[in-house]
Protein backbone atom coordinates (compact mmCIF):
# COMPACT_ATOMS: atom_id res chain seq x y z
CA UNK A 1 0.00 0.00 0.00
CA UNK A 2 1.32 3.15 -0.86
CA UNK A 3 0.56 6.42 1.34
CA UNK A 4 0.90 9.60 0.33
CA UNK A 5 2.33 12.11 2.14
CA UNK A 6 -0.07 15.04 0.44
CA UNK A 7 -3.39 15.46 -0.82
CA UNK A 8 -3.85 15.28 -5.05
CA UNK A 9 -4.45 18.89 -4.76
CA UNK A 10 -1.35 20.08 -2.55
CA UNK A 11 1.47 20.67 -5.64
CA UNK A 12 -1.21 22.95 -7.40
CA UNK A 13 -1.93 24.87 -4.22
CA UNK A 14 1.64 25.64 -3.18
CA UNK A 15 2.60 26.88 -6.80
CA UNK A 16 -0.60 29.01 -6.93
CA UNK A 17 0.78 30.44 -3.02
CA UNK A 18 3.95 30.53 -4.70
CA UNK A 19 2.44 33.11 -7.28
CA UNK A 20 1.31 35.42 -4.54
CA UNK A 21 4.51 35.18 -2.54
CA UNK A 22 7.08 35.87 -5.10
CA UNK A 23 8.76 32.35 -4.46
CA UNK A 24 10.81 30.59 -6.80
CA UNK A 25 10.58 27.26 -8.29
CA UNK A 26 10.02 24.26 -6.64
CA UNK A 27 7.17 23.02 -4.34
CA UNK A 28 8.78 20.38 -1.67
CA UNK A 29 11.97 22.15 -1.81
CA UNK A 30 13.77 24.47 -3.98
CA UNK A 31 14.61 23.77 -7.46
CA UNK A 32 17.65 26.06 -6.90
CA UNK A 33 19.26 23.76 -4.71
CA UNK A 34 18.91 20.77 -6.75
CA UNK A 35 20.01 22.40 -10.17
CA UNK A 36 23.12 23.40 -7.77
CA UNK A 37 24.00 20.07 -6.63
CA UNK A 38 23.00 18.24 -10.06
CA UNK A 39 20.55 16.40 -8.28
CA UNK A 40 17.07 15.10 -9.75
CA UNK A 41 13.91 17.48 -9.84
CA UNK A 42 11.99 14.85 -8.75
CA UNK A 43 12.73 15.82 -4.78
CA UNK A 44 11.31 19.10 -5.60
CA UNK A 45 7.94 18.23 -6.78
CA UNK A 46 5.29 15.81 -5.73
CA UNK A 47 4.21 12.64 -7.30
CA UNK A 48 1.18 14.20 -9.06
CA UNK A 49 3.71 16.76 -10.83
CA UNK A 50 5.31 14.48 -11.85
CA UNK A 51 3.20 11.87 -13.55
CA UNK A 52 0.28 12.13 -16.20
CA UNK A 53 -0.99 9.05 -15.21
CA UNK A 54 -1.06 10.02 -11.49
CA UNK A 55 -2.48 13.63 -12.55
CA UNK A 56 -5.03 11.88 -14.51
CA UNK A 57 -5.73 8.79 -12.24
CA UNK A 58 -4.96 6.53 -14.49
CA UNK A 59 -6.70 8.00 -17.67
CA UNK A 60 -3.63 9.02 -19.23
CA UNK A 61 -0.24 7.73 -19.36
CA UNK A 62 2.92 8.28 -20.77
CA UNK A 63 2.86 6.44 -24.53
CA UNK A 64 -0.70 7.39 -25.15
CA UNK A 65 -2.17 9.90 -27.37
CA UNK A 66 -3.97 12.96 -26.55
CA UNK A 67 -6.66 13.14 -29.38
CA UNK A 68 -10.24 15.04 -29.91
CA UNK A 69 -11.77 11.76 -27.67
CA UNK A 70 -9.59 12.42 -24.58
CA UNK A 71 -8.04 15.65 -24.88
CA UNK A 72 -10.78 17.62 -22.29
CA UNK A 73 -9.27 15.26 -19.59
CA UNK A 74 -6.06 17.49 -19.94
CA UNK A 75 -8.08 20.58 -20.80
CA UNK A 76 -6.20 22.35 -18.23
CA UNK A 77 -2.17 21.63 -18.83
CA UNK A 78 -2.71 22.97 -22.74
CA UNK A 79 -2.42 26.27 -23.98
CA UNK A 80 -6.10 27.10 -25.45
CA UNK A 81 -4.70 27.75 -29.15
CA UNK A 82 -3.16 23.92 -28.99
CA UNK A 83 -6.40 22.78 -27.29
CA UNK A 84 -8.68 23.89 -30.08
CA UNK A 85 -6.54 22.15 -33.00
CA UNK A 86 -6.85 18.93 -30.96
CA UNK A 87 -10.81 19.31 -30.56
CA UNK A 88 -11.20 20.48 -33.89
CA UNK A 89 -8.28 19.95 -36.45
CA UNK A 90 -7.50 16.58 -35.93
CA UNK A 91 -4.03 16.90 -34.52
CA UNK A 92 -2.54 14.50 -31.88
CA UNK A 93 -0.32 14.40 -29.77
CA UNK A 94 2.30 11.56 -27.78
CA UNK A 95 2.95 11.63 -24.28
CA UNK A 96 6.43 10.63 -23.07
CA UNK A 97 7.75 10.85 -19.13
CA UNK A 98 8.88 13.81 -17.85
CA UNK A 99 12.46 14.44 -17.97
CA UNK A 100 14.29 14.77 -14.34
CA UNK A 101 18.02 15.35 -15.61
CA UNK A 102 18.46 19.08 -16.19
CA UNK A 103 21.75 18.31 -17.63
CA UNK A 104 19.77 17.10 -20.45
CA UNK A 105 17.55 20.10 -21.01
CA UNK A 106 20.66 22.45 -21.72
CA UNK A 107 23.81 22.60 -24.31
CA UNK A 108 26.22 21.10 -22.61
CA UNK A 109 28.06 24.42 -22.98
CA UNK A 110 25.23 26.53 -21.22
CA UNK A 111 24.61 24.19 -18.63
CA UNK A 112 28.09 23.90 -17.40
CA UNK A 113 28.77 28.21 -17.38
CA UNK A 114 25.49 28.35 -15.04
CA UNK A 115 26.79 25.36 -12.86
CA UNK A 116 30.15 27.51 -12.92
CA UNK A 117 28.61 30.65 -11.67
CA UNK A 118 26.45 29.05 -9.22
CA UNK A 119 30.01 27.29 -7.72
CA UNK A 120 32.12 31.30 -8.21
CA UNK A 121 29.35 32.94 -6.64
CA UNK A 122 28.66 34.67 -9.93
CA UNK A 123 24.72 36.35 -9.79
CA UNK A 124 23.14 38.65 -11.93
CA UNK A 125 21.00 41.75 -11.18
CA UNK A 126 19.51 44.44 -13.33
CA UNK A 127 21.34 47.73 -13.25
CA UNK A 128 19.33 51.10 -12.93
CA UNK A 129 18.68 50.79 -16.91
CA UNK A 130 16.96 47.79 -16.26
CA UNK A 131 19.88 45.57 -18.47
CA UNK A 132 21.00 42.26 -16.53
CA UNK A 133 25.09 42.60 -15.34
CA UNK A 134 26.66 40.92 -12.53
CA UNK A 135 26.57 41.84 -8.59
CA UNK A 136 29.32 43.84 -9.06
CA UNK A 137 28.29 45.64 -12.17
CA UNK A 138 29.57 43.86 -15.02
CA UNK A 139 28.08 42.77 -18.22
CA UNK A 140 26.59 39.74 -17.80
CA UNK A 141 29.59 36.57 -18.10
CA UNK A 142 27.47 33.62 -19.75
CA UNK A 143 24.81 30.76 -18.41
CA UNK A 144 21.25 31.17 -16.88
CA UNK A 145 21.50 34.53 -15.49
CA UNK A 146 18.49 33.57 -13.42
CA UNK A 147 18.30 30.08 -12.58
CA UNK A 148 15.43 30.56 -10.14
CA UNK A 149 13.56 33.16 -11.31
CA UNK A 150 11.14 34.98 -9.23
CA UNK A 151 9.63 37.45 -11.01
CA UNK A 152 8.46 38.22 -14.58
CA UNK A 153 11.50 40.44 -15.48
CA UNK A 154 13.92 37.64 -14.31
CA UNK A 155 12.22 35.02 -16.59
CA UNK A 156 12.21 36.69 -19.55
CA UNK A 157 16.14 38.05 -19.42
CA UNK A 158 16.34 33.94 -19.39
CA UNK A 159 15.66 33.90 -22.84
CA UNK A 160 16.39 37.41 -24.36
CA UNK A 161 20.06 36.86 -22.96
CA UNK A 162 20.86 34.09 -25.37
CA UNK A 163 18.29 32.95 -27.37
CA UNK A 164 20.00 29.41 -28.70
CA UNK A 165 22.22 28.66 -25.78
CA UNK A 166 24.88 28.70 -27.71
CA UNK A 167 27.94 31.14 -28.43
CA UNK A 168 27.18 30.29 -32.63
CA UNK A 169 24.30 28.50 -33.94
CA UNK A 170 23.40 27.71 -37.55
CA UNK A 171 19.61 26.74 -38.40
CA UNK A 172 19.05 25.29 -41.61
CA UNK A 173 15.35 26.00 -42.11
CA UNK A 174 11.98 25.23 -44.26
CA UNK A 175 9.22 26.88 -43.76
CA UNK A 176 5.85 25.58 -45.11
CA UNK A 177 2.62 27.76 -45.01
CA UNK A 178 -0.70 26.14 -45.23
CA UNK A 179 -3.49 27.85 -46.22
CA UNK A 180 -6.79 26.87 -44.39
CA UNK A 181 -7.83 24.69 -46.65
CA UNK A 182 -5.01 22.46 -46.51
CA UNK A 183 -3.30 23.25 -49.64
CA UNK A 184 0.35 24.59 -50.18
CA UNK A 185 0.30 27.86 -49.96
CA UNK A 186 4.64 28.64 -49.56
CA UNK A 187 7.73 26.79 -49.25
CA UNK A 188 10.87 28.65 -48.01
CA UNK A 189 14.73 27.37 -47.41
CA UNK A 190 16.52 29.48 -45.57
CA UNK A 191 20.00 29.37 -43.11
CA UNK A 192 19.50 31.21 -39.92
CA UNK A 193 22.88 31.83 -37.85
CA UNK A 194 23.38 33.86 -34.50
CA UNK A 195 26.60 34.73 -32.79
CA UNK A 196 26.27 35.66 -29.52
CA UNK A 197 29.24 38.66 -28.68
CA UNK A 198 28.06 38.96 -25.33
CA UNK A 199 26.59 36.27 -22.45
CA UNK A 200 28.61 33.54 -23.82
CA UNK A 201 29.34 30.43 -22.30
CA UNK A 202 33.26 30.59 -22.83
CA UNK A 203 32.94 33.83 -20.56
CA UNK A 204 34.75 36.08 -23.50
CA UNK A 205 33.50 38.88 -25.33
CA UNK A 206 33.83 38.28 -28.88
CA UNK A 207 36.32 41.38 -30.53
CA UNK A 208 35.78 43.15 -27.43
CA UNK A 209 32.28 44.64 -28.79
CA UNK A 210 31.23 45.04 -24.95
CA UNK A 211 28.42 47.37 -26.48
CA UNK A 212 26.63 44.57 -28.23
CA UNK A 213 25.09 41.03 -27.31
CA UNK A 214 24.54 38.98 -30.20
CA UNK A 215 24.77 39.58 -34.24
CA UNK A 216 22.31 37.00 -36.23
CA UNK A 217 21.53 36.77 -40.02
CA UNK A 218 19.41 35.43 -42.17
CA UNK A 219 19.80 34.26 -45.76
CA UNK A 220 16.92 32.70 -47.73
CA UNK A 221 18.33 30.06 -50.53
CA UNK A 222 14.74 29.08 -51.52
CA UNK A 223 12.50 29.99 -53.75
CA UNK A 224 14.20 31.30 -56.63
CA UNK A 225 11.53 34.80 -56.14
CA UNK A 226 13.70 35.26 -52.34
CA UNK A 227 16.61 33.45 -52.57
CA UNK A 228 19.99 35.62 -51.93
CA UNK A 229 17.68 37.75 -49.82
CA UNK A 230 19.68 38.60 -46.59
CA UNK A 231 19.20 40.47 -43.18
CA UNK A 232 21.25 41.23 -40.95
CA UNK A 233 20.25 42.28 -37.47
CA UNK A 234 23.02 44.07 -34.88
CA UNK A 235 21.80 43.83 -31.23
CA UNK A 236 23.03 45.98 -28.61
CA UNK A 237 23.90 45.03 -24.97
CA UNK A 238 21.47 48.13 -23.88
CA UNK A 239 18.10 46.50 -24.27
CA UNK A 240 16.56 49.65 -24.70
CA UNK A 241 17.95 50.29 -28.02
CA UNK A 242 16.66 48.63 -31.41
CA UNK A 243 19.14 46.78 -33.44
CA UNK A 244 20.56 47.99 -36.08
CA UNK A 245 18.71 46.04 -39.47
CA UNK A 246 20.37 45.91 -42.92
CA UNK A 247 19.55 44.08 -45.55
CA UNK A 248 20.09 42.76 -49.11
CA UNK A 249 17.77 42.36 -51.81
CA UNK A 250 19.14 40.85 -54.96
CA UNK A 251 17.10 42.79 -56.99
CA UNK A 252 17.99 45.97 -55.77
CA UNK A 253 21.90 44.60 -55.91
CA UNK A 254 22.54 46.79 -52.53
CA UNK A 255 22.77 46.78 -48.83
CA UNK A 256 20.26 48.96 -47.26
CA UNK A 257 19.40 49.37 -44.20
CA UNK A 258 15.53 49.23 -42.76
CA UNK A 259 13.95 50.50 -39.95
CA UNK A 260 13.50 48.29 -37.02
CA UNK A 261 10.83 49.60 -34.63
CA UNK A 262 8.36 47.98 -37.36
CA UNK A 263 8.71 44.21 -35.72
CA UNK A 264 5.57 43.29 -36.77
CA UNK A 265 5.51 42.54 -40.52
CA UNK A 266 6.39 39.25 -41.87
CA UNK A 267 9.66 39.42 -43.51
CA UNK A 268 8.51 37.15 -46.63
CA UNK A 269 4.74 37.15 -47.86
CA UNK A 270 2.35 34.18 -46.90
CA UNK A 271 4.39 33.41 -43.13
CA UNK A 272 2.53 34.02 -40.19
CA UNK A 273 5.81 35.10 -38.12
CA UNK A 274 7.05 38.34 -37.17
CA UNK A 275 10.64 38.63 -36.22
CA UNK A 276 9.16 39.76 -32.62
CA UNK A 277 7.87 36.27 -32.14
CA UNK A 278 11.36 34.36 -32.26
CA UNK A 279 11.99 32.92 -29.25
CA UNK A 280 9.42 34.57 -27.33
CA UNK A 281 11.99 37.22 -27.53
CA UNK A 282 12.39 38.74 -30.16
CA UNK A 283 12.35 42.55 -29.61
CA UNK A 284 15.19 44.02 -27.13
CA UNK A 285 13.26 43.43 -23.76
CA UNK A 286 13.34 46.93 -22.38
CA UNK A 287 11.14 47.92 -25.53
CA UNK A 288 8.65 45.49 -24.10
CA UNK A 289 6.85 45.62 -20.25
CA UNK A 290 4.70 45.18 -17.32
CA UNK A 291 5.93 41.72 -17.50
CA UNK A 292 3.57 39.63 -14.78
CA UNK A 293 3.41 35.88 -13.60
CA UNK A 294 0.28 35.56 -14.22
CA UNK A 295 0.31 31.69 -13.03
CA UNK A 296 3.12 28.71 -11.66
CA UNK A 297 0.80 25.49 -12.73
CA UNK A 298 1.87 21.86 -14.61
CA UNK A 299 1.68 21.96 -18.15
CA UNK A 300 1.76 19.44 -21.31
CA UNK A 301 4.13 20.90 -23.50
CA UNK A 302 7.09 19.76 -25.81
CA UNK A 303 9.88 20.90 -23.49
CA UNK A 304 11.92 18.04 -24.37
CA UNK A 305 10.50 16.71 -27.56
CA UNK A 306 11.53 14.05 -30.12
CA UNK A 307 14.17 15.31 -32.61
CA UNK A 308 13.01 14.27 -36.02
CA UNK A 309 16.16 12.61 -36.73
CA UNK A 310 14.50 9.91 -35.93
CA UNK A 311 12.23 9.60 -38.48
CA UNK A 312 14.16 10.86 -41.23
CA UNK A 313 18.11 11.61 -42.58
CA UNK A 314 17.33 15.30 -42.87
CA UNK A 315 15.38 15.64 -39.58
CA UNK A 316 12.10 16.12 -40.55
CA UNK A 317 9.28 14.88 -38.41
CA UNK A 318 6.96 13.37 -39.90
CA UNK A 319 2.99 15.04 -40.02
CA UNK A 320 -0.49 14.58 -39.72
CA UNK A 321 -3.95 16.61 -39.51
CA UNK A 322 -5.65 19.29 -40.41
CA UNK A 323 -7.62 19.36 -43.77
CA UNK A 324 -5.07 17.60 -46.22
CA UNK A 325 -3.51 15.12 -43.29
CA UNK A 326 -0.35 17.44 -43.55
CA UNK A 327 -0.67 20.44 -41.39
CA UNK A 328 0.73 19.22 -37.75
CA UNK A 329 4.18 17.55 -36.85
CA UNK A 330 4.19 14.40 -35.28
CA UNK A 331 5.50 15.26 -31.93
CA UNK A 332 5.90 14.38 -28.46
CA UNK A 333 4.73 16.14 -25.13
CA UNK A 334 5.76 15.79 -21.31
CA UNK A 335 4.29 16.94 -17.98
CA UNK A 336 6.25 20.00 -17.06
CA UNK A 337 5.86 20.30 -13.22
CA UNK A 338 5.90 24.12 -12.81
CA UNK A 339 5.51 26.35 -16.25
CA UNK A 340 5.34 30.17 -15.31
CA UNK A 341 2.46 31.74 -17.48
CA UNK A 342 4.11 35.00 -18.67
CA UNK A 343 2.02 38.65 -19.84
CA UNK A 344 4.11 41.24 -21.36
CA UNK A 345 3.12 44.70 -23.54
CA UNK A 346 4.89 46.05 -26.44
CA UNK A 347 5.68 49.00 -24.56
CA UNK A 348 7.90 50.81 -27.10
CA UNK A 349 5.48 50.34 -29.78
CA UNK A 350 2.94 53.15 -30.09
CA UNK A 351 1.39 51.31 -33.01
CA UNK A 352 2.09 47.33 -32.68
CA UNK A 353 -1.10 45.57 -33.95
CA UNK A 354 0.00 43.42 -30.79
CA UNK A 355 -1.94 43.98 -27.45
CA UNK A 356 0.01 41.51 -25.23
CA UNK A 357 1.57 38.21 -25.34
CA UNK A 358 1.51 35.33 -23.11
CA UNK A 359 4.47 32.85 -22.97
CA UNK A 360 4.55 29.68 -21.05
CA UNK A 361 8.22 28.65 -19.89
CA UNK A 362 9.44 26.03 -18.14
CA UNK A 363 11.00 26.71 -14.81
CA UNK A 364 13.27 23.71 -15.24
CA UNK A 365 15.24 25.46 -17.85
CA UNK A 366 13.68 28.68 -18.95
CA UNK A 367 12.59 27.80 -22.03
CA UNK A 368 9.31 28.45 -23.71
CA UNK A 369 7.04 25.65 -25.44
CA UNK A 370 4.10 28.60 -26.82
CA UNK A 371 4.01 32.27 -27.08
CA UNK A 372 0.30 33.40 -27.90
CA UNK A 373 0.18 36.98 -29.26
CA UNK A 374 -3.00 39.10 -28.86
CA UNK A 375 -4.63 41.76 -30.95
CA UNK A 376 -5.58 45.33 -29.92
CA UNK A 377 -9.18 43.41 -28.97
CA UNK A 378 -7.41 41.00 -26.94
CA UNK A 379 -8.45 38.30 -29.55
CA UNK A 380 -5.73 35.00 -29.67
CA UNK A 381 -3.94 35.56 -32.85
CA UNK A 382 -0.71 33.94 -33.04
CA UNK A 383 0.57 30.87 -31.51
CA UNK A 384 4.30 30.62 -31.71
CA UNK A 385 4.95 26.98 -30.47
CA UNK A 386 8.03 25.45 -30.36
CA UNK A 387 9.82 22.07 -29.55
CA UNK A 388 13.25 21.80 -27.72
CA UNK A 389 15.18 18.94 -26.95
CA UNK A 390 18.30 16.80 -27.03
CA UNK A 391 19.31 15.57 -30.71
CA UNK A 392 19.17 11.65 -29.84
CA UNK A 393 17.62 9.16 -30.88
CA UNK A 394 18.26 5.20 -30.13
CA UNK A 395 21.89 5.03 -32.01
CA UNK A 396 21.33 8.08 -33.89
CA UNK A 397 22.97 11.46 -32.22
CA UNK A 398 24.08 14.41 -33.24
CA UNK A 399 27.62 15.75 -31.50
CA UNK A 400 27.35 19.16 -29.85
CA UNK A 401 30.07 21.93 -29.85
CA UNK A 402 32.99 20.11 -27.93
CA UNK A 403 32.24 17.11 -30.46
CA UNK A 404 32.05 14.74 -26.88
CA UNK A 405 28.13 15.19 -25.36
CA UNK A 406 24.52 15.57 -27.41
CA UNK A 407 23.86 18.65 -29.31
CA UNK A 408 20.54 20.17 -28.00
CA UNK A 409 18.39 22.90 -29.77
CA UNK A 410 15.34 23.75 -30.70
CA UNK A 411 13.33 20.59 -33.34
CA UNK A 412 10.59 22.55 -35.01
CA UNK A 413 7.82 25.68 -34.72
CA UNK A 414 4.53 25.71 -35.74
CA UNK A 415 3.11 29.07 -35.83
CA UNK A 416 -0.02 28.90 -36.57
CA UNK A 417 -2.60 32.21 -37.44
CA UNK A 418 -5.76 31.09 -35.19
CA UNK A 419 -7.38 33.63 -36.61
CA UNK A 420 -7.24 32.89 -40.41
CA UNK A 421 -6.35 29.53 -39.61
CA UNK A 422 -3.05 29.62 -41.45
CA UNK A 423 0.13 27.38 -40.34
CA UNK A 424 3.92 28.46 -41.13
CA UNK A 425 5.33 24.86 -40.39
CA UNK A 426 8.89 25.21 -39.65
CA UNK A 427 11.46 22.36 -39.48
CA UNK A 428 14.98 22.37 -38.85
CA UNK A 429 16.49 20.73 -40.34
CA UNK A 430 20.08 19.29 -41.33
CA UNK A 431 20.41 20.74 -44.63
CA UNK A 432 18.29 23.31 -46.56
CA UNK A 433 18.82 24.65 -50.31
CA UNK A 434 21.79 25.43 -51.55
CA UNK A 435 23.89 22.79 -49.47
CA UNK A 436 23.76 24.79 -46.43
CA UNK A 437 24.03 22.55 -43.20
CA UNK A 438 22.89 23.61 -39.94
CA UNK A 439 26.43 23.56 -37.33
CA UNK A 440 26.69 23.08 -33.51
CA UNK A 441 30.36 24.40 -33.17
CA UNK A 442 33.24 26.34 -31.10
CA UNK A 443 36.19 27.79 -32.30
CA UNK A 444 34.42 28.71 -35.67
CA UNK A 445 33.52 32.15 -34.65
CA UNK A 446 35.97 34.33 -36.75
CA UNK A 447 35.37 32.78 -39.73
CA UNK A 448 31.23 32.90 -38.98
CA UNK A 449 31.74 36.42 -38.65
CA UNK A 450 33.26 37.06 -41.96
CA UNK A 451 30.98 34.70 -43.05
CA UNK A 452 27.54 36.08 -42.11
CA UNK A 453 27.79 38.72 -39.84
CA UNK A 454 29.14 42.51 -42.06
CA UNK A 455 27.31 44.36 -44.76
CA UNK A 456 29.84 42.74 -46.91
CA UNK A 457 28.72 39.54 -45.95
CA UNK A 458 25.37 40.45 -46.79
CA UNK A 459 26.18 41.15 -50.30
CA UNK A 460 28.43 37.79 -51.21
CA UNK A 461 25.68 35.85 -49.71
CA UNK A 462 23.07 37.40 -52.20
CA UNK A 463 25.57 36.25 -54.98
CA UNK A 464 25.77 32.64 -53.88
Amino acid sequence: MHIRKYDFDYGRRQLMKNVAIGAGAGVLMPLSKLFAAEKSIAKAYPDELMSIEMYTKGKIKTGDYITAQNVDIVKDLLDPIVYDQIKTMNRRIKIRATETDLAKMFPYESYQATLRNQREGIHAKFDADGNVVTSDGRNWVGGLPFPDPKTGDEVQANMAMAWGRGDYNQYAVNDTVFNPDGSKGYSYDLVWAELQVQGRSDGKVFRDMKDLLRLQTVLFTSTQDVAGSSFLSVWYYDQRKFPDLYGYLPQFRRVRQFPTNQRFEPLIPGVTWFLSDAWAAGDPMRTWGEFKILERKPMLGAFNSNWGGADSDNWVHKVHGGPKGETFFDVEYELAPEVVVLESKPVGYPRSPVGRRLAYVDVRNSIFCGCIRFDRQDKPWVNFEAGFGQYKAGDKEVKGPDGKHTAWSWTYVMSFDAQTRRMSRIAHQKECAGGWQSIFKQGEDENMYSRFFTQQALQRLGQV
